[in-house]
């Protein structure tokens, strides 16, 4: 059957039916899909949050080297990092999609298995959604609803001088992945976090419970441009130590010393989907352990100071200038 044509049988609606048939009732779900808006009952004396994001074809992803599951996954993953930096629940999504002609039926229901499989690991429901058509890419949006306490919101903007600059798990193994997968190759380790990160959600969740961070934000456009968000909002600058940098083994395999080009992909490659938040010293000691009972890694990377300005010291002391300052739709070459 031709590309595309058995999607054309099946129709709009015929479609949703068919993802819908996937679903089963979730909490708090009033009205899910089949009805003209979604309902859902609040948690009491709870915030609500709600971030979208949009992944195209071409620009946040290559379907020449991205298959339908890990696609799906990644883009489920992308918008519960944005609940999880604020240290909230996320609860449900709703997901549109523009779908190409040449799309085919088998692609999209393992694109749509894979939202599932990620949204059930975090316990998030579909609740609706839209389709159309589309001339050119395959377009996935995505808006998430989660939940937070008023008193637990972690936001960007509370970073003061002197507290220090943590980092969950490793970054740069995502760049890495996807340079290899440009340059053809598809069998090393790193190629995974690029693919197919997983949200730090639990560990957001934990640290604002734990009243630790003075600010947070996740790892999308790299390390340097996340914390410049950071530091703008928070009116104050910071120092990372380019020895501090939690690199994995995997990188470290690529790049045996830590080069200009190691130190661009590391701190401006993008998509981590970890998170970054600032800790008042007094704090720190309660980091290290709490972290430890998720099994994820903690590192301070730098300090926030008083000046503002962004600076990455390297191991003599002395500024490192890096040309790469992270990933800008409108200024940057594509994610993809």
């Amino acid at each position: 059957m031709t590309e595309g044509k058995e999607l054309r049988k099946l129709g709009e609606f015929g479609l949703i039916d068919r993802i819908a048939r996937q679903l089963s009732a979730g909490k708090g779900v009033v009205l899910g899909i089949g009805d003209d808006a979604a309902a859902f009952t609040p948690s009491p004396g709870l915030l609500s949050l709600v971030t979208t994001d949009m992944l195209i074809e071409g620009v946040h992803f290559d379907l020449s080297f991205c298959d339908p599951l890990s696609l799906g996954k990644k883009a489920v993953s992308v918008n519960l990092s944005d609940i999880a930096a604020m240290g909230g629940k996320p609860r449900y999504f709703l997901l549109s999609l523009a779908i190409p002609p040449t799309m085919t039926l088998d692609f999209l229901d393992n694109c749509i298995k894979g939202m599932l499989q990620r949204a059930e690991q975090f316990g998030v429901q579909l609740i609706g959604g839209d389709t159309c058509s589309s001339p050119g890419p395959l377009v996935l949006t995505l808006t998430v609803l989660g939940e937070q306490s008023p008193d637990s919101l972690v936001r960007r903007s509370g970073a003061r001088p002197g507290d220090q600059v943590c980092v969950t798990g490793t970054i740069g193994d995502s760049a890495l992945g996807l340079r290899l997968l440009q340059q053809g190759k598809r069998l090393d380790n790193a190629l995974l976090r690029h693919l197919d990160p997983v949200p730090r959600v639990r560990e957001g969740q934990a640290l604002a419970e734990a009243a630790i961070p003075s600010a947070m934000i996740d790892l999308s456009d790299g390390l340097l441009a996340d914390l410049g968000h950071i530091l703008d909002l928070s009116s104050v600058g910071a120092q990372i130590f380019s020895e501090a940098l939690p690199l994995s083994d995997i990188f470290r395999e690529h790049f045996p010393t830590v080069t200009e080009e190691a130190l661009s992909l590391a701190l401006a490659g993008g998509e981590d989907y970890e998170l970054l938040f600032t800790v008042p010293p007094e704090e720190i000691p309660k980091v290290f352990p709490l972290l430890d009972k998720l099994g994820t890694r903690a590192s301070i990377v730098g300090i926030i100071t008083a000046e503002r300005k962004l600076a990455v010291i390297g191991p003599d002391g002395r500024e490192i200038f890096l040309h790469r300052k992270g990933f800008n739709h409108f200024t940057n070459e594509n994610k993809t």
